[in-house]
């Protein structure tokens, strides 16, 4: 029997893409879920490896959607041998019945986890090059411009003795901003 695993990594993702696929290459039952590849607890790959028999098919749409990583993958296909249970990527034509499949899968393997490693390697390189020229990643910290302007007119309201419920309806802000302004212009709550 050919079984179909289809994945996402968050909830707003669709699976209809590996669901049509899986269909189409006539898998008769398709254990789907909405959660990351990092996750150790997928329910339905467990539910998918205890339903296995000798002779199924295991098949997905892409490998990066069964194994969180190389080793990940290996332990699954090496599992998937010991059951007798072949194994095949619909986008990167691998299938495991035969024994020049099975090594192009482990050299298939490889190559994406050195590439995986490249790529994070190129990341880190960028991150320290623009460390250095003083970029700084992230949200900038401090207020705006503008923000800073109507830090000035919440604390000049705040000294002319308006509440601040009555700062934050003038102003059409949130109370909690108008305190967070305050405490930028370096009142402390125990003045408010």
């Amino acid at each position: 029997m050919k079984i179909g695993y289809a994945r996402v990594s968050t909830a707003d993702q669709n699976l209809d893409l590996q669901l049509n696929a899986l269909k189409g290459k006539g898998c008769e039952i398709i254990f789907q879920e909405k959660i990351s590849g990092g996750a150790k607890d997928r329910l339905e790959l467990q539910k998918l490896l205890t339903q296995l028999r000798s002779s199924d098919e295991v098949v997905v749409w892409k490998l990066d959607r069964l194994g969180r990583d190389l080793a990940h993958l290996i332990e699954l296909v090496n599992l998937f041998s010991e059951k007798q249970v072949s194994f095949s990527s619909m986008n990167d034509k691998i299938d495991t019945s035969t024994p020049a499949c099975k090594l192009i899968f482990h050299i298939f393997c490889s190559l994406a986890e050195f590439e995986r490693a490249q790529i994070r390697e190129r990341t880190l390189a960028g991150l320290a090059a623009a460390k250095l020229k003083g970029k700084v990643r992230g949200k900038p910290k401090g207020l705006s411009e503008e923000a800073q302007k109507l830090a000035r007119v919440v604390e000049s309201l705040h000294e002319d003795g308006y509440a601040i419920k009555e700062i934050a309806n003038k102003l059409n802000i949130s109370r909690p901003t108008v305190y967070k302004y305050l405490k930028y212009r370096g009142l402390s709550s125990k003045k408010f």
